[in-house]
């Protein structure tokens, strides 16, 4: 009776699996804040991706751990950088079984770990970080992904990434905006997860966790630009704008369940003091339930083992 009147689905293809690759990684590396999440190598990326097509998840969305890094994040935009070589490693493993969706964001290149590139006075430069944007959204595209989700808050990023990606040909590349991204404590353990070499913050770039209209005038101009789907990050702490940005649009609306909300079920599960695996699908289904079509979840592979039992 209770599977009959369920007004919230939760399926596996309403999934997508953050994955990051880690540039000459020979062995996975663990990510202490994250139990149970990896660096990858290549190849242990190889078959996490064909696990993901096999269980029918949505998409997976790659970020790159780079060797090396420099004040531009050059890194971004080389076609045999590690984050371009893993895209075609995903599409090559997996073809059209799985969307193959790559971070467009300049924060895991770069020496200073800021989103976008620096002027001389060490603020965030929003238009310089434009041109490198562009050129990073035509190389991952080049490289086979599918949708491309630029997520660094810079002003105008959607129709400059469009803009260059229609003068390239490719006019299928989809675009996945992080249209509302706030500045958040629950950030921590992503920072370990891509190496960060952030000092200080991001709230020049990033949302206000006090403000709600904002959220929609930013997911308004994404859409103006071109964006084919828009996402809200994180989830829990803002269900109440994944509802209205849900209500605002008739695009597919997407939710990162992030790092610290993952970290803090991990930690507590550890401790007994909550049941897991009730907990993951109780996380889950609260940000379907709020509005979101699509869920980014590092949960994505056992959620879709969980629900199979069902």
């Amino acid at each position: 009776m209770r599977r009959l009147v369920s007004e919230t689905t939760l399926e596996p293809r309403q999934l997508i699996l953050p994955m990051f690759i880690r540039e000459g990684a020979r062995e996975p590396i663990a990510i202490s804040s994250m139990p149970g999440v990896v660096q990858h190598t290549r190849d242990t990326a190889r078959k996490a991706v064909a696990e993901a097509a096999q269980l029918g998840l949505g998409g997976v969305m790659l970020f790159g751990v780079p060797a090396e890094k420099d004040e531009v994040g050059s890194g971004a935009v080389d076609p045999d950088g590690i984050l371009n070589v893993a895209i075609r490693d995903a599409v090559s493993e997996a073809g059209d079984d799985i969307l193959v969706m790559a971070d467009l964001c300049l924060d895991e290149f770069t020496s200073h770990g800021h989103c976008g590139v620096l002027d001389s006075s060490g603020r965030v430069d929003n238009d310089a970080t434009l041109a490198i944007y562009a050129e990073m959204g035509v190389a991952q595209a080049s490289a086979g992904a599918h949708v491309v989700g630029p997520s660094g808050m810079m002003d105008g990023q959607v129709g400059a990434i469009r803009t260059a990606l229609d003068a390239a040909g490719h006019l299928d590349t989809v675009i996945l905006a992080y249209a509302v991204k706030y500045a958040s404590a629950f950030f921590g353990p992503f920072r370990e997860a891509v190496d960060s070499s952030l000092e200080g913050d991001r709230n020049t770039y990033q949302q206000d966790p006090g403000n709600a209209r904002e959220a929609l005038r930013e997911v308004d101009l994404d859409l103006a630009e071109g964006a084919d789907l828009v996402m809200v990050k994180p989830a829990l702490a803002y269900l109440d704008i994944i509802r209205q940005v849900r209500d605002h649009v008739d695009v597919p609306v997407a939710a990162y369940n992030i790092s610290g909300e993952y970290a803090m079920v991990e930690a507590a599960a550890a401790n007994g003091w909550i049941d897991r695996e009730r907990a993951i699908l109780e996380t889950l289904t609260s940000i379907r339930r709020a509005g979101a079509d699509t869920i980014l979840t590092y949960w994505a592979p056992e959620a879709a083992h969980l629900l199979a039992r069902r």
